[in-house]
């Protein structure tokens, strides 16, 4: 790879709505190391990096990163946009992979892709993809300043909620660090990149699941999306709750505590199961507005 891919994945213990979840025992494993056992199959990533809190509680994930050999970096509570900022530069990040915690069935495949769509890579194409990088590092080699496989309403998604991942160049984290004003768009790390966003058109591929479509910010950054056909953007995969974890126990136990299937294999496991689908669908998601109580103005 040219330059350095970092994931960041955000984690914290004091979650409001299910505290401690990210080390909840899911078929015999935290987690946490669920996630980072997929993670860790994305073959575009050169680093990941744990970002988490300086608060007491977080001391746990500390020692845990320890033990699964993944560096940790600790900072703001409230400020996310700003630990992942910190983050970023200690582990001298070039291009910045943002993923959650609490999303355990993230799949390696779609952060590759997203990857790709920020490299400007065709996605038929990545067995060759490192022959086509830019031999460039400046962030104006790429296409997209970033890219990500999808965005809150009014955008419509089309992967399940806990299948998300965002790409940006460190130059444009670093002007959302500067910029950002708003408690959500500290919080929520990205917003300030793709708030008002208009897709003028769409790169189609024939016969294809994907397509990706394009546009700029008001405030100048060039944006790609990732979307999917068929829609499954009513799913909901991620941890936030009880109803939550109970689903995603029956995913793994189904797949005996496993790591190796894909979000296609939970996809056809649900088709079979229609059930397992309505344990957590009643649980309603947090919008990119939403912030938690704890935020405070930078």
């Amino acid at each position: 790879m040219t330059g350095n891919t970092l994931a960041v994945i955000q984690a914290r213990m004091s979650s409001s709505r299910l505290p401690g979840k990210v080390l909840l025992d899911v078929a015999g494993k935290p987690l946490l190391q669920h996630m980072l056992d997929r993670v860790k199959k994305a073959e575009y990533l050169d680093g990941i990096v744990l970002a988490t809190t300086t608060d007491p509680s977080d001391d746990i994930l500390e020692q845990f990163c320890r033990t699964q050999n993944i560096p940790c970096f600790r900072g703001s509570l409230s400020d996310v946009l700003d630990r992942c900022y910190w983050a970023a530069i200690q582990f001298h990040a070039e291009k910045i992979v943002r993923l959650t915690a609490d999303c355990p069935l993230i799949d390696p495949t779609l952060i590759d892709l997203t990857i790709m769509a920020y490299l400007g890579i065709p996605l038929l194409q990545a067995s060759s993809a490192d022959s086509q990088l830019p031999t460039s590092h400046s962030p104006s080699a790429y296409p997209y300043d970033f890219s990500t496989n999808r965005l809150p309403p009014p955008w419509k998604r089309t992967l399940p909620i806990g299948l998300d991942v965002e790409v940006c160049s460190f130059e444009a984290l670093q002007r959302a660090w500067k910029e950002s004003d708003q408690p959500y768009q500290r919080e929520h790390v990205m917003p300030f990149l793709y708030e008002g966003v208009s897709f003028q058109k769409s790169n189609i591929l024939p016969g294809q699941a994907w397509n990706i479509e394009s546009g700029t910010s008001p405030r100048g950054f060039r944006i790609a999306l990732l979307n999917h056909t068929p829609d499954y953007g009513t799913l909901r995969w991620t941890v936030d709750t009880h109803p939550d974890l109970e689903f995603v126990k029956r995913i793994f136990d189904h797949f005996q505590g496993q790591s190796h299937f894909s979000w296609w294999d939970v996809l056809a496991l649900l088709e079979k199961e229609p059930g397992l689908a309505s344990i957590n669908a009643d649980v309603k998601h947090r919008s990119a507005f939403d912030v938690d109580q704890r935020s405070v103005d930078h």
